[in-house]
């Protein structure tokens, strides 16, 4: 049985609390449209490092790693095994690719991770390893550590990639109804690139991305790059699928794409 690799927007963590179409697509993508994985692999915009992290936990708490939010977002627990069995085998490919890493135990699963998770399996009842992302390594450095895990998807492994595309938190508007057009122009030429797999273009999306700057800003580069992380994961497939777009405060984007595992 194979899985494809998920990219995932994790929008505001009050994904968790909110009711719409965004929340309910994640429901039905994770609790009908794929098979139930054994375990899931998901990086993290979250836990951005210059060395690559793994989650070695045989079991997760849950971080509420932000602050001005309501009351109800800090009792949220999203009480997921983790897998330290599947954890060496994550390590054993870095090393065998010649990538250094570390294991990391008790961080448990900041909201990158959970959002996604508890609204797609809100059993918590999958394994789950949280991997960290590097925005200061190159696309092509980050598409390479997403093609070392491809293989996973073809042991009923699910790879997720959780970040956002537009996410700058300075151009957010609480006012705005319909999404600004140098985010939409933004995610369209993203998306074009995905569906052809062009990674000449991908890999140069800074200096080639319409309105990038203000997508992806200096201090957001850790939003973007897991979208690199689960392209690379089915490398091996190279077939891209747009599951959902839609935006909230007229830039934050929320979209999710497939990679592979039809």
């Amino acid at each position: 049985m194979s899985q494809p690799a998920l990219f995932i927007a994790h929008g505001s963590p009050t994904l968790a609390i909110e009711q719409n179409a965004y929340t309910e697509f994640l429901r039905q993508l994770g609790q009908e449209a794929l098979t139930t994985p054994r375990a899931i692999v998901v990086f993290t915009a979250h836990w951005d490092s210059p060395v690559q992290w793994l989650t070695s936990d045989a079991q997760h708490t849950t971080m509420h790693d932000y602050y001005g939010f309501p009351d109800e977002m800090y009792t949220i627990d999203y009480p997921a095994p983790g897998s330290p069995e599947l954890s060496e085998e994550v390590g054993a490919i870095f090393q065998a690719h010649n990538l250094p890493y570390k294991r990391s135990e008790g961080r448990g699963l900041d909201h990158g991770a959970w959002v996604v998770l508890r609204l797609m399996f809100p059993e918590a009842d999958i394994p789950v390893i949280a991997l960290s992302v590097d925005s200061k390594r190159t696309p092509e450095e980050q598409y390479a550590i997403g093609k070392m895990l491809s293989e996973l998807r073809h042991r009923n492994i699910l790879v997720i990639a959780s970040g956002g595309l537009v996410h700058n938190l300075r151009m957010l508007d609480s006012t705005a109804e319909q999404p600004v057009d140098w985010a939409v122009e933004f995610d369209d030429w993203v998306g074009e690139q995905l569906q052809s797999w062009n990674l000449h273009q991908l890999f140069d999306y800074d200096r080639k991305a319409p309105h990038v700057r203000m997508a992806v800003p200096s201090y957001g580069k850790e939003h973007f790059v897991p979208l690199l992380y689960a392209m690379g994961a089915a490398d091996d497939e190279r077939r891209a699928v747009k599951l959902f777009q839609d935006y909230q405060f007229g830039s934050l984007s929320l979209n999710c794409w497939r990679f592979g595992g039809e």
